[in-house]
Protein backbone atom coordinates (compact mmCIF):
# COMPACT_ATOMS: atom_id res chain seq x y z
CA UNK A 1 0.00 0.00 0.00
CA UNK A 2 2.84 2.37 0.87
CA UNK A 3 4.56 1.76 -2.48
CA UNK A 4 1.28 2.42 -4.31
CA UNK A 5 1.03 5.82 -2.59
CA UNK A 6 4.61 6.64 -3.58
CA UNK A 7 3.96 5.69 -7.21
CA UNK A 8 0.72 7.68 -7.23
CA UNK A 9 2.52 10.73 -5.79
CA UNK A 10 5.23 10.54 -8.46
CA UNK A 11 2.62 10.24 -11.22
CA UNK A 12 0.65 13.23 -9.91
CA UNK A 13 3.78 15.37 -9.61
CA UNK A 14 4.80 14.39 -13.15
CA UNK A 15 1.39 15.27 -14.54
CA UNK A 16 1.35 18.65 -12.81
CA UNK A 17 4.81 19.41 -14.22
CA UNK A 18 3.64 18.58 -17.75
CA UNK A 19 0.50 20.68 -17.29
CA UNK A 20 2.60 23.63 -16.08
CA UNK A 21 4.97 23.36 -19.06
CA UNK A 22 2.06 23.21 -21.46
CA UNK A 23 0.44 26.25 -19.88
CA UNK A 24 3.76 28.15 -20.13
CA UNK A 25 4.05 27.36 -23.86
CA UNK A 26 0.39 28.25 -24.37
CA UNK A 27 0.87 31.49 -22.41
CA UNK A 28 3.83 32.40 -24.64
CA UNK A 29 1.84 31.62 -27.79
CA UNK A 30 -1.15 33.62 -26.54
CA UNK A 31 1.18 36.57 -25.86
CA UNK A 32 2.43 36.45 -29.45
CA UNK A 33 -1.13 36.30 -30.77
CA UNK A 34 -1.83 39.73 -29.23
CA UNK A 35 0.62 41.12 -31.81
CA UNK A 36 -1.59 40.07 -34.75
CA UNK A 37 -1.92 42.99 -37.17
CA UNK A 38 0.15 45.26 -39.38
CA UNK A 39 3.20 47.10 -38.09
CA UNK A 40 5.86 49.47 -39.37
CA UNK A 41 9.04 50.99 -38.06
CA UNK A 42 12.76 51.41 -38.59
CA UNK A 43 15.55 48.88 -38.28
CA UNK A 44 18.88 49.39 -36.55
CA UNK A 45 21.71 46.89 -36.86
CA UNK A 46 24.84 45.99 -34.94
CA UNK A 47 27.37 45.99 -36.35
CA UNK A 48 25.82 48.53 -38.75
CA UNK A 49 24.70 47.05 -42.07
CA UNK A 50 24.50 49.88 -44.62
CA UNK A 51 21.90 48.10 -46.77
CA UNK A 52 19.46 47.86 -43.83
CA UNK A 53 20.39 50.58 -41.31
CA UNK A 54 17.50 52.96 -40.52
CA UNK A 55 15.38 51.57 -43.37
CA UNK A 56 11.59 51.40 -43.11
CA UNK A 57 10.25 47.91 -42.42
CA UNK A 58 6.74 46.48 -42.45
CA UNK A 59 5.71 43.44 -40.43
CA UNK A 60 2.49 41.48 -40.77
CA UNK A 61 1.46 39.01 -38.05
CA UNK A 62 -1.56 36.82 -38.72
CA UNK A 63 -3.16 34.02 -36.71
CA UNK A 64 -4.14 31.11 -38.97
CA UNK A 65 -5.04 27.41 -38.96
CA UNK A 66 -7.93 27.80 -36.51
CA UNK A 67 -5.64 29.54 -34.01
CA UNK A 68 -2.97 26.82 -34.13
CA UNK A 69 -0.32 28.80 -36.01
CA UNK A 70 0.81 32.36 -36.56
CA UNK A 71 2.47 33.77 -39.70
CA UNK A 72 5.08 36.55 -39.49
CA UNK A 73 6.09 38.32 -42.72
CA UNK A 74 8.71 41.05 -42.86
CA UNK A 75 9.12 43.37 -45.85
CA UNK A 76 11.02 46.53 -46.61
CA UNK A 77 14.60 47.78 -46.52
CA UNK A 78 14.58 47.76 -50.33
CA UNK A 79 14.39 43.97 -50.54
CA UNK A 80 12.33 42.39 -53.35
CA UNK A 81 11.43 39.29 -51.31
CA UNK A 82 10.81 38.61 -47.66
CA UNK A 83 11.28 35.91 -45.04
CA UNK A 84 8.33 34.10 -43.49
CA UNK A 85 8.28 32.81 -39.93
CA UNK A 86 5.73 30.37 -38.51
CA UNK A 87 4.97 30.12 -34.78
CA UNK A 88 3.21 27.05 -33.39
CA UNK A 89 2.85 24.80 -30.37
CA UNK A 90 4.48 21.36 -30.45
CA UNK A 91 3.40 19.53 -27.32
CA UNK A 92 4.77 21.51 -24.39
CA UNK A 93 6.98 23.81 -26.52
CA UNK A 94 6.40 27.01 -28.46
CA UNK A 95 8.42 26.75 -31.67
CA UNK A 96 9.17 28.94 -34.62
CA UNK A 97 10.41 27.94 -38.03
CA UNK A 98 12.01 30.75 -39.99
CA UNK A 99 11.91 30.33 -43.79
CA UNK A 100 15.01 32.37 -44.44
CA UNK A 101 16.20 34.34 -47.45
CA UNK A 102 19.44 32.36 -47.03
CA UNK A 103 17.57 29.24 -48.20
CA UNK A 104 17.43 27.41 -44.88
CA UNK A 105 14.90 26.82 -42.11
CA UNK A 106 16.13 27.36 -38.55
CA UNK A 107 13.91 26.28 -35.67
CA UNK A 108 13.86 27.95 -32.27
CA UNK A 109 12.06 27.29 -28.98
CA UNK A 110 10.35 30.13 -27.13
CA UNK A 111 9.75 31.07 -23.52
CA UNK A 112 8.14 34.05 -21.80
CA UNK A 113 9.93 36.38 -19.41
CA UNK A 114 8.84 36.53 -15.78
CA UNK A 115 7.05 39.86 -16.37
CA UNK A 116 5.14 38.36 -19.33
CA UNK A 117 6.16 41.10 -21.78
CA UNK A 118 8.89 39.29 -23.70
CA UNK A 119 8.96 36.04 -25.66
CA UNK A 120 12.51 34.90 -26.41
CA UNK A 121 13.46 32.20 -28.91
CA UNK A 122 16.62 30.09 -28.63
CA UNK A 123 18.15 28.20 -31.56
CA UNK A 124 17.38 24.45 -31.78
CA UNK A 125 18.49 23.31 -35.21
CA UNK A 126 18.47 24.19 -38.89
CA UNK A 127 17.50 22.39 -42.08
CA UNK A 128 19.24 23.38 -45.29
CA UNK A 129 22.55 24.95 -46.17
CA UNK A 130 24.54 27.13 -43.80
CA UNK A 131 26.66 28.55 -46.64
CA UNK A 132 25.19 32.03 -46.20
CA UNK A 133 24.52 31.91 -42.46
CA UNK A 134 21.26 31.46 -40.56
CA UNK A 135 18.85 33.17 -38.17
CA UNK A 136 19.88 32.19 -34.66
CA UNK A 137 17.86 34.08 -32.03
CA UNK A 138 14.70 36.20 -31.80
CA UNK A 139 13.10 38.31 -29.07
CA UNK A 140 9.62 39.88 -29.17
CA UNK A 141 8.84 42.52 -26.53
CA UNK A 142 5.36 44.02 -26.20
CA UNK A 143 5.62 47.63 -25.04
CA UNK A 144 1.87 48.25 -25.25
CA UNK A 145 -1.04 47.30 -27.55
CA UNK A 146 0.31 49.49 -30.37
CA UNK A 147 4.08 49.20 -29.95
CA UNK A 148 6.44 46.24 -29.91
CA UNK A 149 10.12 45.57 -30.50
CA UNK A 150 11.61 42.64 -32.39
CA UNK A 151 15.28 41.71 -32.09
CA UNK A 152 16.68 39.19 -34.53
CA UNK A 153 20.22 37.74 -34.49
CA UNK A 154 21.59 36.40 -37.75
CA UNK A 155 24.70 34.24 -37.57
CA UNK A 156 26.98 34.95 -40.53
CA UNK A 157 29.37 32.27 -41.83
CA UNK A 158 32.20 31.93 -39.34
CA UNK A 159 29.74 32.47 -36.45
CA UNK A 160 29.75 36.27 -36.66
CA UNK A 161 26.46 37.64 -35.26
CA UNK A 162 24.56 40.52 -36.84
CA UNK A 163 21.75 41.91 -34.69
CA UNK A 164 18.74 43.74 -36.09
CA UNK A 165 16.30 45.67 -33.90
CA UNK A 166 12.90 46.69 -35.25
CA UNK A 167 10.97 49.28 -33.26
CA UNK A 168 7.42 48.82 -34.57
CA UNK A 169 4.15 50.75 -34.30
CA UNK A 170 0.77 49.22 -35.13
CA UNK A 171 -0.80 50.49 -38.36
CA UNK A 172 -3.94 48.32 -38.07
Amino acid sequence: MKSLRCVLSVVLISLSTVAFAQSDAQKSFDKLKTLAGSWEGRVTTFPPQAEMEDKAMQVSLRVTSMGNAMVHEMTGAGRPDHPVTMFYLDGDRLLLTHYCDAGNRPRMAGSTSADGKTVEFEFLDVAGSLDYGHMHHAVFTAIDANHHVEEWTYMMPGDKPVRARLDLQRTK
